[in-house]
């Protein structure tokens, strides 16, 4: 990662106080612009987890393209997969912004240093957890990213933007693919409550642990790069989730699941956060599985990019080598 430049005591309390000026006024830091070396490490932390995220998110889904029930279903599920390995790749470009190498955010990833959601450690079981995901998984996604949008750092924030627009389509997709099973037979409808039944706690771990409970939540509303709470995020997800899921006809397996008069929000139950600390930590059903093939697809496309930087190195005299680059 590139270091903060050093400046003298003066003019660095002369660049925090712009920083934080610029903060204030909900306008955008650049990449040249000067920024703490805790708000760059913060940012790289929270865009890398993200991006590692879509490309981990391929797999589970990605399972299902060869068994999908007809062409039109094969083509609309490689599509969304082709849309996370997109959606990865803008946010890995928008941390090199921050002065990190894609090949060292991919070295963090396969050997465990950077984190991804924890919902892509549980397995895809059925085909109707292909709709699920797209239900529920991109729902929450949807909750949690459009307020990036507005986030404080430029590049993030213009990434999200054709981000959201591209998951809205995923989740409407998952939510008809559930519809047209709903309405068929007893047992495709089974399947899609075992389905929701197994997802929807998950979905709700999805934004993180509960506000009294997460050490960077603070920080981060301070400096504009969150827009709302890990539990006001989980709020907003059961009130819109609530009315689809009873269009839907499906029940969602919370017995303090009601609606609040009061508030004029729902009530809900909270997920299993010893589950949610397990699984963060490597001991979900299928964390081990994803870092795997995610190291054995990493480690089998070395040619390629080998064969790739040797063609720059002919087409641009002075381009450092595969190995050189390596060594970097």
């Amino acid at each position: 990662m590139t270091a903060t430049p050093e400046v003298l005591p003066d003019a660095a309390q002369e660049l925090l106080e712009h920083f934080e000026r610029t903060i204030g006024r909900s306008d955008r830091i650049e990449p040249r612009d000067w920024m703490p070396e805790k708000y760059r490490s913060t940012l790289v932390r929270q865009i890398a987890q993200h991006a590692h995220s879509e490309i981990i998110g391929m797999q589970p889904e990605g399972n299902w393209i060869t068994r999908a029930p007809s062409l039109r279903r094969k083509a609309i599920l490689l599509a969304k997969v082709q849309d996370e390995a997109g959606h990865g790749l803008y946010l890995y470009s928008a941390c090199e912004t921050l002065g990190v190498s894609r090949r060292q955010l991919t070295e963090w990833l396969i050997n465990g240093t950077q984190k991804y959601s924890s919902i892509f450690n549980y397995p895809a079981l059925s085909y109707a957890d292909v709709g699920t995901i797209g239900w529920l998984v991109d729902g929450a996604a949807i909750c949690n990213q459009v307020p990036l949008c507005r986030t404080s750092y430029g590049p993030y924030g213009r990434a999200m933007i054709r981000i959201c627009k591209e998951e809205s389509f995923h989740q409407r997709q998952g939510y008809e693919l559930l519809m047209t099973m709903m309405q068929g037979t007893d047992e495709q409808r089974a399947m899609v409550q075992e389905s929701v039944d197994r997802f929807w706690w998950p979905s709700l771990m999805m934004f993180g642990p509960p506000d009294a409970e997460s050490p960077n939540t603070q920080q981060s509303m301070a400096w504009g790069i969150k827009r709302d709470t890990n539990d006001e995020l989980r709020q907003k997800f059961v009130d819109m989730t609530v009315p689809q899921a009873d269009a839907l006809g499906v029940t969602l397996p919370d017995p303090d699941l009601r609606w609040n008069e009061e508030r004029g929000q729902h009530d809900f139950g909270q997920p299993d956060w010893a589950e949610f600390a397990a699984v963060v930590k490597g001991g979900g059903p299928c964390n081990a599985q994803r870092v795997a093939h995610r190291r054995r697809a990493h480690d089998e496309g070395a040619w390629v990019r080998e064969a790739a930087t040797a063609f720059a190195s002919r087409s641009q005299p002075g381009r450092p080598s595969a190995a050189e680059e390596s060594a970097q």
